[in-house]
């Protein structure tokens, strides 16, 4: 039996990811504001990445996997962006995943071969008007799963997911009408939006040791937007 972290696993794709990797594996998670249940194969705890000091002190002396669930969508042009707003969601989608990251190291490299899968979007590499606050804090993302996984092989792989839009609670103004659903569906060329489930198989996958020669990569799931053309 495995230990997995999942930061931001109480709903969403974080959610999904807690009940696929629970069935056969101890999972510590958190959440931010209400509370869940732990059970005999979940921890939860509270966590808020904004606050300045982080309490960690609950992580496992072993991690064999650790995801960083958490993020934001927040669509706006771009010259209403004020800078403090990108500085917000910088520390929000990365400073706190490096926080993370760094106080999590040693329990890390305890495993015999640990796994990291942080989350990016489909707009990095593929741009979307009115994604410049997502874009360069999970561009950031992008580069820091690149440097990480480079500085950490062999024992740690290090992998990204550029998710497109997913019907989450994290969406849930996106796809809030079943016009609004079907408008983004037919965006891409599988016309239907992401699922939380199929996102978290990736996760699950990437974090285990079915994908043991897998490191450095930014694996795209989005319906085919990113790369087709129909």
């Amino acid at each position: 039996m495995k230990n997995y972290v999942v930061i931001g696993g109480s709903t969403g794709i974080g959610r999904a990811l807690v009940e696929q990797l629970s069935t056969d594996h101890q999972v510590w998670a958190t959440y931010n504001q209400t509370p869940i249940e732990s059970n005999d194969r979940v921890t939860y705890h509270p966590l808020d990445v904004t606050a300045e000091n982080m309490d960690l002190t609950w992580l496992p002396d072993q991690i064999d996997g650790l995801a960083y669930c958490v993020g934001s969508i927040a669509l706006k042009p771009f010259h209403r962006i004020k800078a403090e707003e990108f500085m917000q969601d910088y520390q929000k989608q990365t400073v706190a995943a490096i926080q993370i990251l760094q106080q999590s190291l040693s329990a890390l490299k305890a495993s015999d071969q640990a796994s990291v899968v942080l989350f990016s979007t489909v707009a990095v590499q593929t741009g979307f008007p009115f994604h410049a606050l997502v874009s360069s804090s999970k561009g950031a993302i992008e580069g820091l799963t690149k440097a990480l996984s480079a500085e950490w092989a062999p024992k740690i792989r290090v992998n990204a997911i550029a998710p497109s839009i997913t019907d989450t609670p994290l969406a849930s103004n996106l796809l809030s009408t079943p016009e609004k659903k079907d408008a983004n569906a037919q965006r891409h060329p599988l016309k239907a939006v992401g699922e939380a489930e199929d996102i978290a198989k990736l996760a699950a996958f990437l974090l285990k040791e079915d994908s043991r020669w897998i490191t450095g990569q930014v694996h795209h799931i989005d319906g085919g937007i990113s790369s087709l053309k129909v």
